[in-house]
Parts: structure tokens; C-alpha cells; sequence
């Protein structure tokens, strides 16, 4: 887990310049004339007039925090006052499900604040769960820090743990009750997420233990291998090491994996005691000696990992643990059931002769869940220091990223272009709309944004035209992907997208993310697909742009909600990568924005391509707007907000084999729009949309509610019980606590369950992620022009510039729950107007009031090492760009 992608801003020191101004005055008497006479002084000139003072003016809004989201009572922060949360007795309540975020220290660790030398072990928090739920925590500093996972029962004793070394903990529950969730510090200090919801499954990197290893290892057992030079037969270092930690070898030899014994006395007493601190108190709280066992030899193994000798320490696992499903995270992708994509896979995932352009940050080819999946490409960005990467023009599309913490393009394509092709049935990772299927990658953004002149030639290379390269694809792309905009109407582009259309190629465009009508290019250009975005519950995003130029809808994101109820916020999950101190790392992030909107569609298109090659953009547009590509939302037919509707990826492909003269047998199959709903403490009412996932007749028979609190009403549904029902749940009589009900749908052909949440009272905090400190950033200097601190109320944080200077600025906002003086760190909230994917640039010329934007955590999912891991040319940016983009800001707070 690492911080947002493109927002990460050094917090420095604001200082106010004085100029002192003083006069001096000059020797008087002494000199005269040969005459003896006075000399009379010059003139004193007029008073030179004071420069016209410049205009100040004020610029206000209110950040929002989502409702699910809260925050460690007790970070590093010392602004925020600390509320203890280190044992059970003092644990901090939460709802569920939520999103949390911390921060633990070692004694001694971690930046100037708070709880730098006394530390901060332990945070203890206190929810009710449900069995299937899952808890998981991404550990930020992984590379420097270790953090381990605890699950106490309401009695205090230890019912299960995950003790990993990575960045990943999770834990599954098995019985509905009250539990003690404990992030516990066991080396250094690191900022954390929790997140509770139901469960999901998420992949590991290749060397993490798996998730419950301790139900499958055979107690006091370990499989160890040394480093070779340093394991030679009766070597004194690995000797010493053996006898300190009861080891005994039981099989196994030189130059390759040994089985060692542990000895349980030296395991729980002595050798607990001096290798793992503070851990070893955990020992007392566990309840049965099985589990014990358990911790007790995972424990040593993680400690012998941490030795400079060994080069290999797992578990002997008893049974080989069952096969990984593949894309772990897709439960996660709540977007693709959104647009029936499932369904759609049946009849198709693609072909590698179909190529989507995607003109955008480049990419990061060697992504686990992207290697394989590009044809050739180009870097089009024209001006070095713009592009990054050393020279102009060039054959490499790699995306270097932005310096650290630099800009909103960052990593953007490669999170774009996984939407359309990440690697599907490959058990790692996210699958992508047309994974079987092939990108183009084209870089016409750099650190600072693109130009039109670099777009176009980008655009001609994709179609094969001449252009500034030289060079021609060997196969022009069918379709072209612009997740980007925000310049005037061009003449030039406007002839060049109709040429390309005439060619057949489809272009497809994010509509902007400015929530505006006003025409935004490419999007409003004539022959291009606008696209909408969309939330989880088919309504149009905040952020959003709309208008007669919208062409259709698509999955979009609003990260500030969490109505699907993993735990996690509604942000469409996709390829990303992250840069730190520490190097490149591949992961996957959450975004939202038009550009997340804009690939769905394209990867769509890209399914009607495989199946039919001949379709061109003239297809395209009258399937459209016949209705046989989407599912029509708003008013009926064409509208403002949603286009012709969503997109819908099964009719797509249904009308793509209509095209050729071929349809599928029927295979009728009830499907939903969703497997949860949380309702969580406020939302009292959502839609639940019900489909015919193949061909063929298929009648909805029965809908029953398990609870009487949950009602379930048809909304618009045809003859068939098809379409849109509305749930809602009446708190009404009901105590504080979590509730948690099954929709149980029985059609002709086969049967769905629907899991829905809501809560009552104060079953936690939420709306809460600390102090957010909101920055006024000034490009044009590459520094801030003015803070606020907030500390909020229920989630609403105001702030206020005053006296601004004319001039452009963004507006960022984020925590800083580790005082290191950067905010939007990873496991700290972050947000800018509008959107992190694309901050907008705000021109001040007047008072400005209602900027107002979400906040939320950023959420990266593990990151999986690659052909060049943290090795790469990428590793490390070139000597000079490798600066620090700064948002000043002084030290908040006494130390």
C-alpha cells in the first residue's frame, strides 16, 4: 500500500516576509566652497508613490468526509488531541462496515509528534462483526515496519491473529459477536488501514504466508534455508542461531531447505521473550493451546526471517494449501456486474488482433497484471522536462511517474489501461473489461499535462496516419481511449477525430470531471463517445460532467461512500503503481473520475470488435442510439446526464453476434446489480437492479425478505419481474447495534441471495478521519500559497483563504496522521477539488465560495513484485527531476 498516485505534498514552512526599512541619515557641516560660502542643498524630489496594493480575495468551501470512514483515536498527529485506545478497557468503538485509518510506533520510531518516544504499540478497537466478514490491514511503511493483526473476543482473549511480514493482514470471522480488533506495532512505525466489510478475497505476493497459515502448519516446525556462504556444516553463526532459537534439524542439508524443530520451551519462554519485545506479552492472551502453538511458530519464523543468515523461513504445512481463485480482487470490481460484464464473458473475453489506443501518462509495462497485454507504442511528449524521461519524442511509452509526490498524471494510464486489459484467470489481481484483448499505448501526458499538437500526433500514429514520429503501428488500433481533457475547441483536432472516423476507428472520451455542461474536448468534439460517470448505485457521480454532448454512461466511482460494503471505498479498483522512497511499487488503487468511466466503455467496444472486426464507428453510433448497447437510466431515452443510458456489456456483445447472422443458445440466468448493500446509519433507501444474465425466457417467481426491518418494492419492472426494485429498511424500535438481512430472489432457472447491512445508533464513530489540513497549492511557484486547519465536525471540515492573490491554484486537502509533514501519505485521507484523479485548476479573479469536495483514504491493495521489482530503470527517477514538489506548512503543533 503506498500513497495516492499523483497527490503528495511536503508540508514545509510558511514565512511571513518582513522588510524592515531603514533610514540612515547622512554627515552634515564640513565641506563648503573656495568662497567660504553656504552650499545650498538640491531639491528633494517628490515622495515616490507606493505601488498600487494588489486585490486580495477569499476563497471557502467544506471538505466531507464519507460516513464510513474514521480514524485512530490516538495517530502521531499532535494537533488532534488523543483519546487512549491501547487496551481492550479503552478500545475505540467503530461501525461496520468501515474504513479506518491509524498509525503505531515502537518506542522511539517514527516522525517528531506525539507518540515518537513514548510509543504507540497497540490500537484497540471495539465492533460488532458478523460471520463470513472480513477484516483486513494494509500496512503503509511494510518496508521498514512490520504490523500484525489481532482478534480478541469480548472476554479479552485472543481468538485469531494474521502476523505477516508484509503489507497485508487479514482475518475472516466465524461467529457473529463482539470483538477487539488489534493493530499491534512490531517493529518501527507505520500508518495502517483497517477495513471491515464483507469478505474478499485479495492477493499476496509471492513470499506472504498465506491468510490463516496457522490453521495448516505443523506446530514447532519450520522449513529453513541459509544463505550458502554462511551455512556450512557446524558454521558457528548458524550454530549460535539454532541454539538460540530451539532449533534442531530433522531432514534436509547444505545448499538447500532444511526441516527444523522448534523447541516449544525455548519458543514460549525464552526466546519469545528476548527476539519479539513487546509481542511476547501477546502470549498470555490467547485462548487454547492449538492456537497458541500457532502464533508460537509463526512467530518464530518471522523472526527467523528477520536474520541475516537465513534466506528462507516458512511453515511445514500439513496439506498444501488450497488453490488461490483467480483475480482475487475482482469480488472487489463491483463495477463490472454494474454493466452485466460477467455475463458478457461467456461469449467472449476478447482477442489479441483487436488493439485499444489509450492516449494518456503511458503505462508501466511491467506490471504483473499488464506484462503481455501492450503492442508497440509511443512517447509523444514533446517537451523533455514536461516528459521526464530524459529526451522528447521517443519509441518508450513507459510512464516514468512524477517525481515523489508529484503529479495528478501519475501512473494514470496504467490505471486506464487496466480497466481495459488486465490480466484475467491469472490468480493475481483485477481482471480487465476485454482482457484478452490488446492496448497501444500512446504518452501524450506529462508531469504537467499534454498539449493538443502531442494528442493529435498521438491520435494519427494510432490510426496509422503520418506523423512526428516516422514510424506507423504495424496494425492501426480499432478503438481510441482519451481519459483527458480540459482544453479549448480545436479546429485541427476537430478534422483530424472526423478523418479517423471516416477510417472506421471509435473514439471514446472521459466527459470531464468539472460537474459542468459546458463542453469539454475531446469529449464534445462531433464523432466522439462522451462518457458519463456513474456510482455504484447507477447515479450520476458528483464530480460529473453532464450535458447535451453525453453520449452514454459507464462506472465512474465516488470514493467518498461505501454502499457496496466490502469495507472499502466505491472507487473503481485497477492497476496502479506508486513511488516512494523506497523505489517503484505495482499495485492497485481505487480511483474515481470520468477517466475510470471512459475505459469501460472502450473495453466494451473492444468485446464487439473480437467478435466482430467490420463494425465501425457508424455501427457504433446507430447501436446506440437503437438502444442495444445500454440499459436506459433518467428520463426515457437520450437524456443529459446518462446519454442513451449505461453501458451494458452482455447486450453489447448479444448485438455484435446479431451483427454476424449468430446468437447463443439459451442460457437464461437471473443476476443482480449487486451481492451487498449497506445501508449503513444514515442511507434509508437503494436499488437493486435484477437481469436476464443470458438469452432465452426466465420469470422472477418469489422475492422474500429475511427480516421484517427490510422492504423490498418494484420500482420498474417489466412483465417478466425484471428491472429495478427499491430496499429500505425501518429502524424504527431497533436498539444500537449492526443488523444485517438476505434478499432471497427465486426465478424459473435459478435462485439469488442479496446481503444488506444498515446500522443504529452509535455503534462507532464514523465520518472522522482526524485533523485535514487544506492546502492552497500555486503551480506556477510549485509551492503553497496558504493553509487552514480543520478539525471537523461529524465529517464536515470548513475551510478559508483569505487575501489571495489573482492567479491559478489548486486546492488539496489531506491528513497527516504520522507528522512527517506530508499530507496524503498512504493510510491518510486526501482529497482535492474535484477529484484526486484530475484536481482542477482554479482561476481566482473574485471571492469564490461552495469549493466544495470529498476526503477520503486512499486505498492501495498489496503490491506483487514484477520482472524488475524495485530494481527497475524506474526505480529511482533521473538526478535531476528527483526534487520534492513542496506544499509549505509549518510544523503543526508542540513536539
Amino acid at each position: 500500500m503506498s500513497g495516492t498516485p499523483g497527490i503528495h505534498r511536503h508540508l514545509g514552512s510558511l514565512l511571513a516576509a518582513f522588510v524592515i526599512i531603514s533610514s540612515v541619515a547622512g554627515c552634515g557641516g564640513g565641506g563648503g566652497s573656495d568662497s567660504g560660502g553656504n552650499v545650498t542643498p538640491p531639491p528633494t524630489p517628490p515622495p515616490t508613490p507606493p505601488p498600487p496594493l494588489e486585490q486580495g480575495f477569499t476563497l471557502s468551501g467544506t471538505i466531507t468526509a464519507a460516513s464510513s470512514q474514521t480514524v485512530d483515536s490516538d495517530t502521531n498527529d499532535p494537533v488532534r488531541v488523543a483519546v487512549d485506545n491501547d487496551t481492550t478497557a479503552t478500545a475505540q468503538a467503530l461501525p461496520n462496515p468501515a474504513t479506518v485509518g491509524g498509525y503505531i510506533n515502537q518506542p522511539g520510531t517514527g516522525a517528531p509528534g506525539r507518540s515518537r518516544d513514548v510509543g504507540d504499540i497497540d490500537d484497540f478497537y471495539r465492533v460488532e462483526l458478523l460471520a463470513g466478514q472480513r477484516v483486513t490491514m494494509l500496512v503503509a511503511d511494510f518496508d521498514v515496519a512490520d504490523a500484525d493483526l489481532y482478534l480478541y473476543d469480548s472476554d479479552g482473549g485472543v481468538v485469531d491473529f494474521s502476523i505477516n511480514t508484509g503489507e497485508f493482514e487479514s482475518l475472516t470471522i466465524e461467529e457473529d459477536g463482539v470483538y477487539f480488533v488489534n493493530a499491534f506495532a512490531f517493529a518501527g512505525a507505520t500508518n495502517y488501514l483497517l477495513a471491515i466489510g464483507s469478505a474478499q478475497s485479495v492477493a499476496l505476493a509471492d513470499n506472504a504466508l498465506p491468510l490463516q497459515a496457522h490453521r495448516e502448519l505443523v506446530p514447532y516446525a519450520a522449513v529453513v534455508r541459509y544463505r550458502d556462504g554462511n551455512a556450512k556444516p557446524g558454521a558457528l553463526n548458524t550454530h549460535t542461531l539454532e541454539e538460540s532459537m530451539g532449533m534442531r534439524q530433522r531432514a534436509g542439508g547444505y545448499g538447500r531447505s532444511r526441516l527444523m524443530a522448534l523447541d516449544p520451551e525455548r519458543v514460549s519462554t525464552r526466546q519469545l521473550r528476548r527476539r519479539l519485545g513487546a509481542a511476547s506479552a501477546k502470549n498470555a492472551d490467547f485462548e487454547g493451546s492449538e492456537l497458541r502453538a500457532g502464533w508460537e511458530t509463526l512467530m518464530a519464523i518471522k523472526s527467523l526471517r528477520r536474520e541475516p543468515d537465513v534466506m528462507l523461513a516458512e511453515p511445514n504445512y500439513r496439506v498444501q494449501p488450497l488453490r488461490t481463485p483467480n483475480d482475487e480482487a475482482f469480488p472487489l470490481q463491483w463495477h463490472f456486474p454494474l454493466i452485466s460484464l460477467p455475463d458478457a464473458w461467456n461469449s467472449t473475453t476478447g482477442n489479441p488482433g483487436v488493439v485499444v489506443a489509450v492516449i494518456d501518462s503511458g503505462v508501466l509495462p511491467r506490471h504483473p497484471d499488464l506484462i503481455g497485454q501492450f503492442v508497440d507504442g509511443y512517447d509523444f511528449v514533446r517537451d523533455a522536462g514536461n516528459a521526464r524521461d530524459g529526451d522528447g519524442i521517443d519509441p518508450d511509452p513507459t510512464d516514468p511517474g512524477a517525481s515523489i509526490g508529484g503529479s495528478s498524471n501519475s501512473f494514470h494510464g496504467t490505471h486506464v489501461s487496466g480497466t481495459i486489459v488486465a490480466r484475467g484467470d491469472n490468480r493475481i489481481g483485477v481482471a480487465g473489461v476485454a482482457y484478452d484483448t490488446r492496448v497501444m499505448p500512446l504518452r501524450a501526458l506529462g508531469e504537467e499535462g499534454g498539449t493538443t499538437y502531442d494528442v493529435d500526433q498521438s491520435l494519427r500514429f494510432a490510426a496509422g496516419l503520418p506523423n512526428d514520429s516516422g514510424t506507423i503501428p504495424a496494425t492501426p488500433a480499432d478503438i481510441i481511449n482519451l481519459s483527458l481533457g480540459g482544453g479549448a475547441f480545436s479546429q485541427a483536432s476537430q478534422n483530424l477525430i472526423r478523418e479517423l472516423r471516416d477510417a472506421g476507428i471509435i473514439i471514446v472520451a472521459a466527459a470531464g470531471n468539472e460537474a459542468s455542461s459546458s463542453p469539454s474536448y475531446p469529449a464534445a468534439y462531433e464523432g466522439v463517445l462522451s462518457v458519463s460517470a456513474l456510482d455504484s448505485q447507477r447515479r450520476l457521480a458528483p464530480y460529473s460532467n453532464f450535458g447535451s454532448q453525453i453520449d452514454v454512461a459507464a462506472p465512474g466511482g465516488n470514493s467518498s461512500v461505501d454502499l457496496t460494503g466490502d469495507g472499502y471505498p466505491d472507487g473503481v479498483l485497477s492497476t496502479d503503481g506508486v513511488r516512494n522512497e523506497s523505489g517503484l511499487a505495482y499495485v492497485y488503487s481505487f480511483l474515481n473520475g470520468t477517466s475510470m468511466a471512459a475505459p469501460h466503455v472502450a473495453g466494451v467496444i473492444a468485446l464487439m470488435k473480437s467478435i466482430n472486426p467490420a463494425l465501425t464507428a457508424n455501427d457504433i453510433d446507430a447501436l446506440l442510439v437503437s438502444g442495444a448497447l445500454t440499459e436506459d437510466l433518467g428520463a426515457s431515452g437520450r437524456d443529459d446526464a446518462f446519454g442513451h443510458g449505461l453501458i451494458n456489456a452482455q447486450r453489447a456483445v448479444l448485438a455484435a453476434l446479431d451483427s454476424i447472422g449468430s446468437s447463443p443458445a439459451d442460457n437464461p440466468r437471473l443476476v443482480s446489480s449487486a451481492s451487498t448493500l449497506n445501508f449503513g446509519l444514515a442511507v434509508d433507501t437503494l436499488e437493486l437492479l435484477l437481469r436476464n444474465g443470458g438469452t432465452g425466457e426466465i420469470q422472477v417467481q418469489d422475492i422474500t425478505a429475511s427480516q421484517p426491518w427490510l422492504q423490498v418494492v418494484p420500482v420498474n419492472v417489466d412483465d417478466f419481474g425484471l428491472g429495478e426494485y427499491r430496499l429500505s429498511v425501518n429502524r424504527d424500535d431497533q436498539p444500537p447495534g449492526i443488523y444485517i438481512a438476505e434478499v432471497d430472489i427465486q426465478s424459473t432457472v435459478n435462485r439469488l441471495s442479496v446481503r444488506v447491512f444498515h446500522s443504529v445508533g452509535d455503534t462507532g464513530a464514523g465520518a472522522d478521519v482526524g485533523v485535514v489540513y487544506a492546502l492552497l497549492y500555486e503551480p506556477s511557484t510549485d509551492s503553497t500559497a496558504a493553509q487552514f486547519v480543520s478539525n471537523g465536525d461529524n465529517g464536515s471540515y470548513s475551510y478559508r483563504f483569505e487575501d489571495v492573490a489573482p492567479g491559478e491554484y489548486e486546492i488539496i486537502a489531506g491528513s497527516d496522521a504520522d507528522n512527517d509533514l506530508f499530507v496524503c501519505d498512504a493510510g491518510e485521507a486526501c482529497g482535492a477539488w474535484l477529484t484526486t484523479d484530475q484536481p482542477i485548476l482554479l482561476q481566482v479573479d473574485r471571492d469564490i465560495s461552495a469549493l466544495d469536495f470529498d476526503v477520503q483514504y486512499q486505498v492501495t491493495l498489496p503490491s506483487v513484485p514484477g520482472a524488475d521489482a524495485l530494481d527497475s530503470p524506474l526505480a529511482a527517477p533521473p538526478a535531476d527531476i528527483a526534487r520534492q514538489r513542496t506544499l509549505t506548512k509549518s510544523r503543526h503543533g508542540a513536539q
